[in-house]
């Protein structure tokens, strides 16, 4: 796979591809994009700096009942949240036959009572969703990048509903596209405003946290205190997200610096 003609012409042909290095395995569905990777030796890690942000749900729900995701990829968050989160029942809907038959390559676990992957469109997954989330983990990209049937404010709306009293969704959005300021415009509609988008650390990532509920309205001092309470998570992560949320939420608050992490006071 260092052949990069070969891995070219690989790709024309469809359907994920997978690159090994020598620390990690990488799932490609475009020549240009890292679809998911994972660490040889750790494979429960989140690599991708995106997905750490993603995980900032911590701070307001640290052990949800139920987690629902779209989109399985490498299964980097399906896994982390089945290693760290003991209690969570989660289900996960993912597109392609195809990706889901790599799950022993990601070192995906078994389906089992708390942990479930189906083949489903996800925007199928949260409109029969007959459980309610509490939290909704939404990264479903293809080829193509981002599907067209998880950015419609129908498909938002369903996501609204799907989610238990104080839920909270997560999305990964793709910046500098064309489209993602009507997508997040919709998702504001969706969740009345309850919608806060921060720009992923070391990618053109974009991610966007909406409520049910007031959940994102938490003050700075608990936001940062909560960043200490959860052990799944280093504090210096979690931190960065509070710092960015409340940063997009209040504005006035300084954008946090990486030298700055050590000086925040929880």
């Amino acid at each position: 796979m260092n052949d990069f003609r070969n891995l070219v012409i690989q790709l024309q042909a469809g359907g994920p591809i997978i690159q090994r290095k020598r620390d990690t395995i990488t799932m490609l569905f475009d020549v240009f994009a890292v679809q998911s990777e994972m660490s040889i030796d750790c494979p429960d890690d989140l690599v991708l700096g995106y997905t750490q942000l993603m995980m900032g749900f911590l701070i307001f729900q640290a052990t949800p009942g139920r987690i629902g995701m779209i989109g399985l990829g490498g299964g980097s968050l399906a896994k982390f949240c089945y290693r760290h989160l003991g209690t969570s029942a989660i289900d996960i809907a993912e597109i392609s036959e195809a990706v889901i038959a790599l799950r022993s390559v990601f070192k995906i676990p078994p389906d089992g009572p708390r942990f479930n992957i189906r083949c489903q469109d996800g925007a199928v997954f949260v409109k029969e969703a007959t459980h309610a989330f509490d939290v909704l983990l939404v990264d479903g990209f293809d080829k193509d990048g981002q599907p067209p049937q998880l950015c419609t404010r129908g498909f938002y709306d369903d996501c609204y509903r799907a989610l238990a009293t104080e839920g909270i969704m997560v999305t990964n959005l793709l910046g500098g596209e064309k489209d993602t300021e009507s997508h997040i415009e919709a998702l504001r509609a969706a969740f009345h405003g309850q919608v806060y988008v921060i720009d992923a650390f070391d990618s053109l990532n974009r991610i966007a946290f909406a409520c049910k509920g007031d959940l994102l309205q938490m003050d700075m001092q608990s936001m940062l205190r909560r960043t200490q309470q959860v052990p799944a998570m280093h504090p210096m992560m979690l931190r960065l997200v509070a710092h960015a949320l409340l940063h997009e939420r209040d504005g006035a608050i300084p954008a946090l610096n990486l030298a700055d992490v050590e000086t925040l006071s929880a």
